[in-house]
């Protein structure tokens, strides 16, 4: 845990579609090997996203890092999507997934949508500890082309 208190998670805007791109390939990129195929999050339009105004960023500067953390979310009418969560590896262990998830959280509940969705490839094993811990349910598994998916939800109380 660091010392300094926690940057806030902002919209991301045009200048920020680099670090974007880098945090996104830097999260992913180990998980190519293992999975057989490219992360989708890798060949993302991360422009047009982020002009759609669904990438959300977090920085430390205290610690002298710029963008360390990212969500892609999409709103539908009756819930929330986290399309995709990436930390740097250079930032794990300090809180920023767990910042990153509180934030997707919050943004759903002032939308006013009643749940998050997510999915994730079945071999990124460590996401399927993670994500129950923040109170998301296993509800499915599908093959998705060459994605072997594993969804999961978190109904948000009222």
């Amino acid at each position: 845990m660091n010392d300094h208190p926690e940057a806030p998670v902002r919209a991301a805007t045009a200048a920020d579609v680099p670090a974007v791109r880098a945090v996104t390939d830097a999260a992913y990129r180990p998980y190519m090997a293992r999975i057989g195929v490219v992360p989708q999050p890798i060949e993302a339009d991360h422009m047009a996203d982020v002009e759609e105004g669904c990438v959300f960023v977090t920085e430390e500067p205290a610690a002298g890092l710029g963008i360390v953390g990212l969500v892609v979310v999409r709103a539908h009418p009756d819930h929330l999507f986290l399309d995709s969560i990436a930390v740097h590896p250079d930032a794990h262990g300090r809180g920023v997934g767990r910042r990153l998830l509180n934030f997707v959280e919050a943004h759903a509940r002032a939308s006013g949508l009643p749940e998050i969705r997510l999915c994730t490839n079945v071999l990124m094993w460590e996401n399927q500890q993670i994500y129950p811990r923040y109170g998301y349910e296993l509800v499915g598994r599908r093959v998705d082309g060459p994605y072997d998916r594993l969804h999961y939800r978190k109904p948000l109380d009222r």
